[in-house]
């Protein structure tokens, strides 16, 4: 059997997603500088310290068929302005999830968000035929919870004690997903929302 993720490019009419790659790196410190996105205690955004590792270990999750990483770029500057990907994706059971998502600080709250999420849910049930799709976020990650529910996802449950950050702290993690059944709902919302 073949490998279930291909290295794609997804285009709306804010962005275009494309395969992250090595040479990515120096416009994703940049992207991360916007805001210094690393200081949030919450996230797992890169610094120019980590940055190495996490590409590495991004591109390793595709070698191995449970992650497609991709870079965000806005479409007017042909700037990166971020990351996103799909990962914990399994073949034999037709789930993925969305995450390790984050954009510089001046694309936040522009529709940028709503934009990459709908591509990437648009070709997960209708290219890849999941039948479900998840998202996780830090408990503490208000503003990610919030922006998950209002893609229509729901929220599953959480997984108490589920990490230990870097710190040393435990992470509980907020698990949501939208399954198959409920994609055309979703979906019809989601344009609803960027065409306004």
């Amino acid at each position: 059997m073949g490998k279930w993720l291909k290295r794609i490019e997804l285009e709306g009419e804010l962005v275009k997603l494309i395969p992250l790659q090595l040479d990515h790196k120096d416009h994703l410190i940049a992207a991360a500088d916007d805001g210094e996105l690393w200081n949030l205690w919450f996230t797992s955004v890169p610094s120019k310290d980590s940055i190495d590792e996490y590409i590495e270990k991004a591109l390793n999750s595709f070698h191995y068929d449970n992650g497609l990483p991709f870079a965000v770029v806005d479409k007017k500057s042909g700037k990166v302005i971020g990351t996103t990907r799909f990962l914990n994706a399994t073949a034999m059971h037709r789930r993925l999830e969305i995450g390790a998502t984050w954009y510089a600080k001046s694309f936040q709250k522009t529709g940028v968000n709503t934009e990459c999420k709908y591509l990437l849910l648009k070709y997960a049930f209708e290219n890849l035929k999941c039948i479900a799709v998840e998202f996780r976020t830090h408990w503490h990650n208000h503003a990610s919870r919030n922006a998950i529910a209002r893609l229509g996802a729901k929220q599953d449950g959480i997984l108490r004690n589920h990490q230990i950050g870097l710190d040393g702290t435990l992470r509980d993690t907020v698990v949501f997903s939208i399954v198959r059944d409920e994609w055309d709902v979703i979906k019809k919302s989601l344009l609803f929302k960027m065409n306004r």
